[in-house]
């Protein structure tokens, strides 16, 4: 009996401890986001090329140029006057033409009300985006988890999320 009681002792004495710790986290966010208006705009220079085979210009003529900008206002054509050098020979003529962009004066040329884009400077390179319209957007997030999100006007985003993460160490 003694034998029997030593043995289940140290059978106890090697038997494991169980132990775990455990945590519970529970985290809930929401995200509303309206955009901003803005305008890039980019002025482009004028720009003038010609080229051919076989033309002259005229006996009284020039070929096309540009005039000088002044301080408000691009480059302008000074169009030339062309004629077939040898007349009926092969020729080629091409000519192009592209006006630069006038100078607005500082804080002219853009108008934003509530958000909207209402006008823009008429450069040769624009890119314009309205801002969003808050409308209805809204977020909640219930103690219990859920999650509601109401959707806004253009230019808006609404993002929610519950996470919910158990830890067993």
């Amino acid at each position: 009996m003694k034998r029997a009681i030593l043995l289940f002792g140290m059978l106890l004495m090697t038997a494991p401890i169980a132990r775990a710790d455990l945590t519970h986290r529970m985290t809930s966010s929401t995200q509303l986001t309206v955009n901003g208006a803005y305008t890039d705009a980019s002025r482009i220079g004028s720009t003038y090329t010609v080229s051919g085979s076989n033309i002259k210009v005229t006996d009284a003529g020039h070929f096309g140029k540009m005039t000088a900008a002044t301080a408000t206002a691009a480059a302008a054509q000074d169009v030339g006057e062309y004629d077939i050098n040898t007349a009926g020979s092969a020729f080629s003529f091409s000519e192009s033409w592209t006006q630069g962009d006038a100078v607005n004066t500082i804080g002219s040329g853009v108008d934003v009300t509530a958000g909207v884009v209402a006008d823009m400077p008429a450069f040769g390179n624009t890119l314009s985006m309205s801002g969003g319209v808050a409308g209805t957007l809204a977020g909640t997030i219930l103690s219990s988890g859920v999650t509601t999100l109401t959707a806004g006007g253009a230019g808006t985003s609404a993002t929610g999320q519950f996470v919910t993460e158990i830890v067993i160490d």
